[in-house]
């Protein structure tokens, strides 16, 4: 029995020896299996490391370029900022420059604007130019005028001054450079101051005139009726040849003015009516309206010019010691004598204190207004 109680115990060792061999075997698997996860955790570490690495490598040069990209961008502020202020700084630089040149534009207008009253001037005829038919008729529609305004240089000559105007310019230069002349009278001597003499500024233009043939101008036309009516009553009217009117080719009425215009089919009818002033005409009675010629104009080759006379000098601080013709009677026999510095004398002209007149000039002469 102890036999088969040893043999018992010897299959019992040998499978729990097997066991352990298998156990011993799972845990060198499993312990190989630990070792090459180790191992392979530690390569993920390195290479996360090294990526880390590099990416704080690349968080360090984007770092530095948006750095440099910051710098830059604030010296183009800082430079747009200055080139901004110095547009605004020129801006309002031409903007006063432009205000003065505005006051100044303002200024030569008013100065160079002409009031004057124009009398009745013999117009010199040049040349005519005609548009004929086959029948010879004239058929232009309009007349043209060329009239060349010229204003003469002039002076404003004060109470107590005198002006003359001497034959040769040389002898007026001798004048203007004494400091003084005594000019002796019936019972006193005068001192007076001879100075050089500055013009005003004068104008020269062309004024460009077209007057048609065709076309007449309406006025008072009274709102009587409505547009269209007017405008056919005007049409019948000014169509009459008992009444010096013709074919009508156009009307044109504005009833907020009470204007209009007339266009005729044939030149020469327009002309014939404007010469009247005055026209009658059927709207819901028989009234007269004015009516005169159409013409368009326009100012070319406007000049301005200044300057000085050579041969006439100013006479200053001239007292009253004598009556105004005595005065000036005596102002000429000084400025006559050569031995005065003087010579032939052209024109002289003395006007006593508190009052005044303008002197033009001209080539040939001196013509003074009051």
């Amino acid at each position: 029995m102890s036999s088969i109680a040893k043999m018992d115990d010897l299959e019992d060792a040998k499978k729990e020896l097997k066991e352990l061999k298998r156990k011993v075997e799972k845990a060198d698997d499993a312990k190989a299996r630990l070792v090459l996860e180790k191992l392979e955790g530690d390569e993920l570490k390195e290479n996360a490391k090294t990526e880390m690495m590099a990416q704080a490598g690349k968080q360090e040069s984007c770092q530095k370029e948006f750095t440099q990209d910051l710098e830059k961008v604030k010296d183009d502020i800082q430079k747009l900022s200055k080139h901004k202020k110095d547009i605004l700084d020129k801006l309002r630089r031409c903007k006063a420059q432009l205000e003065a040149k505005k006051t100044e534009a303002s200024k030569l207008k008013h100065k160079f604007k002409i009031y004057a009253q124009i009398p009745e001037t013999e117009v010199k005829f040049l040349s005519l130019i005609r548009e004929e038919n086959e029948e010879g008729e004239d058929t232009s529609d309009s007349v043209r005028g060329v009239f060349t305004i010229s204003q003469r240089a002039a002076v404003l000559l004060l109470g107590g001054q005198a002006l003359i105007t001497f034959e040769e310019e040389k002898v007026a230069q001798k004048v203007l450079k004494l400091p003084g002349c005594r000019v002796s009278c019936e019972d006193k001597t005068l001192n007076v101051k001879p100075k050089g003499l500055a013009l005003e500024t004068s104008v020269k233009f062309e004024v460009h005139m077209d007057v048609s043939r065709k076309e007449l101008k309406v006025s008072n036309i009274p709102p009587a009726m409505p547009q269209d009516r007017t405008e056919d009553r005007l049409e019948i009217s000014f169509s009459r040849p008992t009444r010096g009117g013709g074919e009508v080719e156009s009307v044109d009425y504005d009833v907020k003015t009470g204007t209009g215009s007339i266009t005729f089919l044939k030149p020469g009818v327009a002309w014939r009516l404007a010469r009247k002033g005055v026209y009658k005409v059927n709207l819901e009675s028989e009234v007269n309206v004015k009516v005169g010629p159409a013409y368009d104009f326009k100012l070319e080759k406007f000049q301005t010019s200044c300057g000085s006379s050579r041969r006439t000098i100013l006479l200053e601080g001239i007292d009253d010691v004598e009556d105004e013709e005595d005065l000036q009677d005596h102002l000429e026999i000084h400025f006559q004598k050569p031995n005065n510095s003087g010579g032939e004398i052209e024109n002289i002209k003395y006007i006593a204190k508190g009052k005044s007149l303008q002197a033009f000039f001209s080539e040939d002469k001196v013509d003074t207004t009051n």
